[in-house]
């Protein structure tokens, strides 16, 4: 029998910090995810069918090429918090998580900057 009540025992066990940050993060990016699709989906209506030089110059178009980024960077940044919960909670080898959580960030940061600096390309006229 031990006389620490509940908090001096779990003390220690797990960090209290992290969870909620991590929460707030996926939900807002989730919810700027909402609008920001919606703009994608009505942009790939609207270059259906046009010419190269159609899609460039509507990549050129400042508002356009913010859109985009703001789209990639959203998408991949909740797309990893996502897995990361997803590894977190499936896989019980502690070397593998921490093996699968790196591999999960460099993918995501990898194709992040390679649709960002394509979009930038793009809007540079490059």
């Amino acid at each position: 029998m031990s006389l620490r009540n509940p908090i001096a025992r779990a003390r220690g066990l797990g960090s209290a910090k992290e969870g909620v940050n991590h929460w707030w993060s996926q939900r807002l990016t989730a919810l700027a995810l909402i609008p920001l699709s919606l703009w994608f989906i009505y942009s790939l209506v609207v270059v259906t069918g046009a010419n190269y030089t159609t899609v460039i110059a509507w990549f050129a178009n400042p508002l356009n090429a913010v859109l985009m980024l703001l789209f990639i960077i959203s998408l991949y940044y909740h797309a990893a918090l996502g897995l990361q919960v997803v590894i977190e909670d499936y896989i019980a080898s502690e070397w593998q998580k921490i093996a699968c959580l790196i591999l999960v960030k460099f993918i995501a940061l990898l194709a992040g900057f390679s649709a960002a600096i394509a979009v930038l390309k793009l809007y540079l006229g490059l």
